[in-house]
């Protein structure tokens, strides 16, 4: 078997989803629509990817490193996005043709198709589908020795009579093509027909005019050609790629409670061994370790975390936390917060651009931002750090074995050495020495018989 050209239409404009971003660049599972065919064609080993896009757009921002692009000047049907691939298509390769909004195609499907063509010896293959309810799909029908002999329109008006209704079998729009045949193929068809446009399927009974065949290769899954023509089906079809992930993960290891209620986007990594709780989403480019128990009603996005991290009911974005770390429940971890081995940060905490060192515990009710914190410190109840003077942010160093009392504001540049204690409702605005105590209060006055003054 070759190493296909893939050649993906994503040129429409995709008016049914009524929405100013073009259909296939709406997000399904943490991918725009176009990347999933991309990168089933990659996954099948393609020799070369092309994706044909409108002037309008500039889709070459989207596509990974080695993915060529063509334009389709104007908008003139499939057969035209086609043409606008041609100087990318070699005439000795085989070409298989896809919709840029047909995401649950696979690697195997294309490898598949691709075989049974070139097993064939055909000029084209069309891949085709069996439905219990065939509805408007058009009917596929075959010759005698089970070529595709032409594919008639079952929507109303068309010509399928009431027996090529009763046909389950329906073309599903994508093929596979020689080359060469498919180059002249579309040097022949034409737009004589309502819309003014040419159409792609119209290169088959120009072959079978020149005495080549068109074979027939039925997809098994019907779900991997499903397309995506509104919101609905786009809803659709996001049930099916997240069971296709959630089923992928608990073939590796992990057990995920309620698959109906976990989000995990394509992409994520998860080790095994690690249990998803519901209600949880899972986003970007995520990297869960191995006996983990993330959730219930969590969110990571782009996190990072080792083996053994327990996140319940958080919420975490760009954070990194090693091994053994434990957050939450009801935490907060912004953008570059690294919490290391160990480390907690507890209920309520909010962290963001700041290190904990090893060991080290932020129990609850602490704001620590643009901090540097040590091993082995304890950091007490409703402790800030107070970054922001107004024009600039500064950071706050507080050092290994740290003990810090409730209440106590850091005001940034500050630092705190090793082995310090802060008392209860300090504000800390100058620099503690290693095993001081840093106290930052006023004196405590006791009126007697205060109440006693205050009666009329």
């Amino acid at each position: 078997m070759s190493a296909p050209t893939v050649v993906i239409i994503a040129a429409g404009e995709g008016t049914r989803m009524r929405s100013a971003l073009p259909k296939v660049l709406h997000p399904l599972c943490g991918r725009p629509l176009i990347l999933w065919p991309v990168e089933a064609a990659r996954e099948a080993g393609a020799g070369k990817v092309v994706v044909v896009d409108n002037p309008k757009r500039r889709l070459e921002d989207r596509l990974p490193d080695g993915v060529e692009l063509a334009v389709q000047p104007v908008p003139n049907g499939t057969g035209g996005a086609v043409a606008a691939a041609s100087e990318h298509i070699d005439s000795d390769v085989t070409v298989v043709v896809i919709n840029g909004d047909v995401p649950l195609i696979t690697a195997d499907a294309i490898n598949a198709l691709v075989e049974a063509h070139e097993d064939s010896g055909a000029a084209a293959t069309m891949a085709t589908m069996e439905l219990d309810d065939p509805a408007e799909y058009g009917r596929v029908l075959r010759d005698t020795q089970g070529n595709v002999e032409a594919v008639v329109e079952a929507k109303a008006g068309g010509d399928a009579t009431p027996e090529q209704l009763a046909i389950r079998e329906v073309n599903t729009g994508v093929y596979a093509f020689k080359g060469a045949d498919l180059l002249a193929a579309l040097e022949e068809i034409d737009s004589d027909n309502a819309q003014g446009e040419l159409y792609l399927p119209d290169t088959l009974p120009k072959l079978r005019e020149a005495g080549k065949t068109i074979a027939a290769h039925v997809v098994a899954d019907a779900t991997i050609t499903l397309g995506v023509n509104d919101r609905v089906e786009l809803a659709t079809v996001r049930r099916l790629a997240q069971q296709r992930i959630n089923d992928a993960h608990a073939r590796n290891g992990v057990t995920i409670v309620d698959p109906g209620s976990a989000h995990i986007d394509a992409g994520v990594e998860i080790g095994r061994d690690t249990v998803i709780e519901p209600g949880t989403s899972i986003r970007g480019n995520t990297t869960i370790g191995e006996d983990c128990v993330i959730g219930p009603q969590t969110t990571l996005t782009d996190v990072t975390l080792g083996d053994g991290v327990s996140v319940p009911h958080s919420y975490l974005v760009s954070a990194r936390v090693d091994d053994f770390g434990t957050i939450g429940p009801f935490a907060y971890l912004r953008p570059d917060a690294h919490l290391h081995s160990g480390a907690k940060a507890g209920a309520f905490v909010e962290i963001k651009n700041s290190t904990i060192g090893r060991g080290t515990k932020v129990p609850h009710l602490s704001y620590i931002g643009d901090a540097d914190v040590g091993e082995n410190t304890n950091i007490g109840a409703g402790n800030i750090t107070a970054n922001y003077d107004g024009r600039k942010k500064h950071r706050t160093k507080i050092g290994s074995n740290v003990k810090t009392s409730v209440d106590t504001a850091f005001v940034a540049p500050v630092e705190v050495g090793d082995g310090a204690y802060t008392g209860a409702g300090s504000v800390i605005t100058e620099d503690v020495p290693a095993n001081a105590l840093g106290m930052a209060r006023a004196r405590q006055t006791n009126i007697a018989d205060y109440a006693e003054r205050r009666k009329p």
